[in-house]
This record gives structure tokens, sequence and C-alpha cells, in this order.
């Protein structure tokens, strides 16, 4: 655990998020904490770490997440030095199917 990030806020925070139980509970507490580029560069992240951990090459993420190499870089790192949370949560979610910009899907749907 990152002790600079520990606090008492952020386990509040981490609580709150606990404590949803569906997707539409998600969309609806992360719009209103967060700003529409901040869930966007969240989700971009971790589709970015989902397709590293799958072995794609950085020129595939580039052009199907739209992220910089700076970007996939700074996430390659936190999957080969971080604290394994990419690891963890890809683990639980073998059943889930994979996101659009994985797929090259960007219809809406």
């Amino acid at each position: 655990m990152n002790s600079k990030l520990k606090d008492d806020n952020v386990d509040f925070l981490f609580e709150a998020i606990l404590s949803l139980k569906s997707a539409e509970e998600c969309y609806n507490f992360f719009e209103d904490l967060c700003t529409v580029p901040e869930i966007k560069a969240m989700s971009q992240r971790i589709v970015v770490a989902h397709m590293l951990s799958t072995k794609r090459v950085y020129s595939d993420i580039v052009e199907k997440t739209g992220a910089s190499t700076a970007t996939i870089s700074r996430v390659n790192r936190s999957l080969h030095y971080g604290c394994d949370g990419y690891s963890l949560v890809f683990s639980r979610m073998k059943d889930v199917p994979k996101s659009e910009s994985e797929t090259g899907d960007t219809k809406s749907k």
C-alpha cells in the first residue's frame, strides 16, 4: 500500500466506492464525483492496462484507445512495478466482456 495515498479521506472515498452495487450506481456516483475527462482518463488507463496485460503492442493500443505513448508507458510501469491492483481486478473480471475500445467497436449501443 502506498503510504503517501493512505489517509482518512481516501479511506472514506474507497468505502463509498465499495458500497456501490451496480454499474448504474457507479455511473451516477462517478458522474457526481468526477469530471467527464477524469472518468474518461481513468477508463482509458484501465483499458490500456488490460491490453498490455494481454500482450498488445503500443501501436495497437494507441490506435484502439487514443492513449499517448506516455500514458501507455506509465500504465506499463504500474503493471510491472506497482501494487498488482490491475492484476487483481483483471483476475476477478474474467467473465466481463471486452470494452469497445479493445474490440474496435466504437458504435453506440
